[in-house]
């Protein structure tokens, strides 16, 4: 964002307000970002009104306005200039704090900005600037933090992350962000405070891990929650799997090559031009879970792990569902986990038609995410195996493509529907449909589609040897 091309918007509003007799300053992370040079439709605002004022002056702006945020203390509202949009949040000055053994913050209104900049998360989100007079004001030393690249609080650590919890999640967060090094006191008092996280809700923490994951870089962050405890919070499985070592990676335990895979699954989502995708990246993070509840010590000093897919699958789900997830991203993370062993089911020589097929009706909609997940998988360090695993799902890659061309793999059914089923065997709906359509479809995944005659011809034959 360029404070340049912002100014636009933020003179007649901070006319607006001059008028009304209120203050109003640019702040948070509007202000950093523009230090940064990163882009930004979203401009936050601070005031000295209440909201009722804030309300009343935007009135007059003539744009959109929504109020969810009230209570806080915060109006909303669109602003256009030429073919710009802005979608602007204006706060009165205040402070956040959590009464002892409560999920949500008391709200303080205040009356000076600085009241409102010692409350805020982090010194580089403690900047404003008056849009008055165009004055910069920084009185944490926000901008040389920026600099130098630390993530420091305005006041102690104790005392900001008491008035917020989730702020400890956002340190790590901001780590990963923007490549900053928490000060030695923070990561001290996250240790100490990880307790306090338990009054934030399942959707606050929620929101705010998929932000960490949805960075570019989210290893640094997720490698801060685990040392400090914080994800034993609200998602254990992380710390567990540290203390598993992978059978088939000797290397490194099996949480370091879930953060491997995690960071391929990135790299692949960007060179197959995909955005950033919460179901890839929580897939990727957690497909190994179910290792630990399936480690067994087999004869020879073996370590095995059967059925880690299906355990794992059972466990995201359930975590996920405890966190608030959408249905439709657990449903696709617990199969993914589920089926991400499937290609290794195969084995690495050549692949028929049948098999092509059978993979790609098991992966369903999720195929594109199955072929991420089961490529970033592969993190051996054995050059040989490595390039020979790679080159056998570039094989099954191509051989999808080719078969898609000649049939509709993506949507296989078979080729007789229900109707034609019953009246051709001569019955009406119950089991004896549904065994003969399963028939049907195994056959045409084993050899592909048929015209409706041989179809037809298969199924008598099939009918008749049913009931001999």
């Amino acid at each position: 964002m360029n404070l340049d091309c912002a100014r636009k918007v933020t003179e007649p509003l901070a006319r607006a307000f001059v008028d009304a007799g209120h203050s109003l300053y640019l702040v948070g992370g509007s202000v950093r970002d523009a230090i940064l040079g990163i882009k930004s439709d979203d401009l936050d605002f601070t005031t000295s009104a209440r909201p009722d004022q804030i309300e009343s002056i935007l009135k007059g702006l003539g744009g959109p306005m929504w109020d969810m945020g009230r209570d806080f203390g915060t109006i909303g509202t669109i602003l256009r200039s030429k073919d710009e949009e802005w979608k602007v949040e204006i706060t009165t000055f205040r402070a956040d704090a959590y009464e002892p053994g409560s999920r949500k913050p008391m709200v303080r209104f205040g009356d000076r900005i600085d009241e409102d900049l010692i409350r805020r998360d982090f010194t580089i989100n403690a900047m404003a600037v008056n849009l008055a007079d165009g004055s910069f004001v920084d009185p944490y030393r926000g901008q040389v933090d920026l600099a130098e690249g630390v993530l420091r609080t305005p006041s102690t650590p104790e005392v900001s992350f008491s008035d917020d919890p989730l702020r400890m999640m956002r340190a790590a967060r901001f780590a990963a962000r923007f490549s900053f090094r928490p000060v030695p006191e923070i990561i001290a008092a996250m240790m100490n405070m990880t307790e306090r996280l338990r009054i934030v809700s399942a959707e606050r923490i929620r929101d705010e891990f998929s932000k960490l994951l949805l960075c570019d870089t989210p290893r640094v962050g997720v490698n801060i929650l685990v040392r400090t405890g914080l994800s034993d919070i609200f998602l254990p499985e992380l710390a567990a799997m540290k203390l598993e070592i992978d059978e088939h990676h000797h290397h490194k335990d099996v949480y370091e090559h879930s953060l491997t895979v995690l960071d391929q699954a990135i790299a692949l989502e960007k060179s197959r031009n995909h955005s950033p995708d919460i179901v890839n990246r929580l897939a990727a993070l957690l497909h190994d879970i179910g290792k630990p509840k399936t480690k067994r010590l087999e004869s020879g000093g073996k370590v095995s792990f059967h059925h880690h897919d299906v355990v794992g699958a059972k466990m995201a789900r359930k975590r996920l569902t405890e966190l608030k997830y959408p249905k439709d991203v657990v449903e696709s993370v617990a199969e993914l986990i589920f089926l991400h062993l499937r290609f290794h089911g195969y084995g690495e020589g050549q692949w028929t038609d049948s098999a092509v097929r059978r993979y790609v009706r098991d992966a369903g909609p999720e195929l594109e995410r199955l072929h991420i997940l089961t490529r970033s998988d592969c993190t051996t360090r054995i050059r040989a195996k490595a390039d020979r695993l790679r080159r056998a799902y570039e094989e099954l890659e191509w051989r999808i493509d080719e078969l898609a061309a000649q049939e509709e793999i993506d949507s296989i059914r078979p080729d007789l529907d229900g109707n034609q089923i019953m009246e051709i065997l001569g019955i009406g709906p119950g089991r004896d449909v549904g065994a003969a359509y399963s028939f049907l479809l195994e056959r045409r995944l084993d050899r592909g589609p048929v015209t409706a005659e041989e179809a037809t011809a298969e199924l008598l034959a099939w009918w008749a040897e049913r009931f001999r």
